[in-house]
């Protein structure tokens, strides 16, 4: 609905009048017919019809626009009287600015803010109302503590009120601690859960780091006998090879004193150029045949035998 035509001061414009309420418009819309409307008026209006009030066109809630602004400057600008006029208040402000007067109008009517109370008293004469309202609240003077309305002043009790209040205390912190215990049953089952579930992991961690322990204990003794029985084939090594070496000087030995001792008992006479020339081939066989004695000084695997087990030929002469 909008505003009352009474109210206003001087003159208004038929192009700001609703055209179905014929007020003065309040929220206004337009419609493409370019015909304004209030918001209350126009939507009321469209739950039952599907056209204009003015010139029967068919319209929507969704072709509705807000009013042009020149249309809403020329609004604004009306002057208008309180609607609290009737009580006395004589205020004359301009549409733009009605809405922000009459929530703060002293003449404005308002409820009793006591509880049951039910008197409608003007803004101005609030406080003297509430000072004598019979369901104004205050506090005990026996000092219990409680607010009591001057009504129940015969029936209040303060030792029933003071345990009324201590059984509803009472009732109100067993609950919290029951939710209390609760909560912490709940978190203390939750922690208690994730720690066996800790403990089993870090179990099977453990197993694992111990079963990888003592395979690489074994591997390790593996490595160490290994170790031994390599030291002990290069010490055996070592002690051979120091026995063949003195075995291989003795022998050499014994063969260059065997040669010195043939050389000096053979008959040496000198030999004629013609007899030289005719022995030159058997000097060169007998070099071949002690070349094949020294060779035969040295160890013959296949025949597993030392040298001084070879028995020397029986045609090499000395």
């Amino acid at each position: 609905m909008g505003y009352d035509i009474e109210r206003f001061v001087g003159y208004v414009n038929e192009g700001l009048l609703c055209s179905i309420c014929r007020d003065v418009l309040e929220d206004p819309l337009q419609a493409p017919c370019e015909h304004a409307f209030c918001t209350a008026c126009i939507h009321g209006w469209l739950v039952h019809h599907s056209n204009c009030p003015e010139d029967r066109q068919v319209i929507d809630v969704s072709l509705l626009r807000p009013l042009y602004r020149y249309m809403k400057n020329d609004l604004n600008r009306l002057q208008l009287h309180c609607r609290n006029r009737e009580y006395g208040c004589e205020m004359v402000c301009s549409l733009e600015s009605i809405d922000r007067h009459e929530r703060e109008c002293e003449y404005s009517q308002i409820p009793c803010s006591n509880a049951g109370c039910t008197v409608q008293i003007e803004r101005r004469n609030l406080d003297g109302h509430l000072a004598v309202c019979e369901y104004r609240s205050r506090e005990c003077p026996n000092g219990c503590g409680f607010t009591i309305l001057s009504a129940e002043d015969t029936q209040h009790n303060c030792v029933a009120e003071l345990r009324t209040e201590l059984e509803l205390l009472r009732s109100e912190m067993i609950c919290r601690v029951e939710e209390a215990k609760h909560e912490m049953e709940s978190r203390l089952d939750s922690q208690r859960r994730h720690m066996v579930q800790k403990e089993s992991i870090l179990q099977n961690e453990i197993e694992e780091l111990k079963s990888q322990m003592s395979r690489m204990m074994s591997d390790v003794r593996s490595l160490m006998a290994a170790e031994r029985q390599h030291r002990q084939e290069l010490e055996q090594a070592e002690l051979e090879k120091r026995e063949l070496m003195e075995l291989l000087k003795g022998l050499q030995k014994d063969c260059r004193l065997t040669t010195t001792e043939g050389s000096r008992k053979s008959n040496f006479r000198p030999l004629t150029r013609l007899e030289s020339v005719k022995r030159k081939p058997s000097w060169k066989r007998e070099s071949k045949e002690r070349e094949q004695v020294w060779c035969d000084c040295s160890f013959s695997p296949k025949a597993e035998m030392w040298p001084h087990q070879l028995v020397p030929p029986a045609s090499l002469p000395v």
